[in-house]
């Protein structure tokens, strides 16, 4: 088999804990001779684009249960989020909410994180299973601001920082495991075929607007996780027929 791997973040670093979290670019991004794209630590779609082309994205999710016991792992992160670069580049603009296992607890919280600085849980957002969620990062010309706004409490945070090494070259609607186990959260649904909110998930590039499937097929990429042996640890859905929407499945 041909393939193309790509480096993008050099370690995982460990598990998040409450008050600063630490997600990451792709690690081990691998693009395979059938048209595949593998990760050991992102699942999800992403759009590319030339260098300085992306200048929004918006997402929608639903925050998924976490099952913290039985055989599943007592401790492990499961992240959902929409960000800016980072499928092969040093930098992620994002933000998002995790469904942890902490201990065998189950947590859940809202964030955002300007890689490679460490991320910050967001504690005036009290996120919820099941809570829809909101979220945009856009680029101004100068900085990025992230937003992400719970429907059900319609508590709202907005953030904005320059990132002087972001390259502006792809959008992201992802599932992540920043480190450890990644805990059994069944499936999370993205878009606005499952959340009901217009307008997501969509992103401009090269001053286009679109849902994700809406980009050509040689720029919008499926991305499965996988572990260090190759065994899928989480994997994406077709896109909806409007493009708009997908799953993701804890495998």
């Amino acid at each position: 088999m041909v393939w193309t791997r790509i480096i993008a973040c050099l370690a995982i670093t460990s598990l998040p804990f409450f008050g600063e979290t630490r997600h990451a670019p792709a690690h081990l991004l691998e693009h395979h001779a059938d048209g595949s794209v593998t990760s050991e630590n992102w699942s999800g779609y992403a759009v590319t684009g030339v260098e300085g082309s992306v200048s929004s994205v918006t997402g929608s999710w639903i925050v998924p249960a976490v099952d913290c016991d039985g055989t599943n792992p007592k401790v492990g992160a499961a992240s959902f989020w929409v960000g800016i670069d980072g499928y092969t580049t040093a930098t992620v603009e994002q933000t998002g909410t995790d469904s942890d296992c902490a201990s065998g607890k189950p947590l859940y919280y809202a964030w955002y994180e300007f890689f490679p600085d460490p991320g910050i849980t967001i504690t005036t957002i009290a996120v919820k299973p099941g809570d829809v969620m909101a979220a945009s990062v856009t680029y101004n010309g100068s900085e990025f601001t992230v937003t992400i706004t719970d429907q059900r409490t319609q508590e709202t945070f907005t953030k904005s920082k320059a990132v002087a090494a972001a390259k502006r070259s792809s959008a992201e609607w992802i599932g992540e495991s920043p480190a450890g186990p990644l805990p059994n959260y069944g499936t999370v649904f993205f878009g606005q075929d499952e959340t009901g909110l217009l307008g997501t998930c969509d992103a401009t590039v090269e001053s286009k607007s679109s849902p994700v499937g809406g980009f050509p097929s040689r720029t919008m990429h499926a991305i499965t996780m996988v572990s260090s042996s190759g065994v899928a640890e989480a994997a994406p859905s077709a896109l909806s027929t409007d493009g708009s929407s997908f799953s993701i499945v804890w495998q």
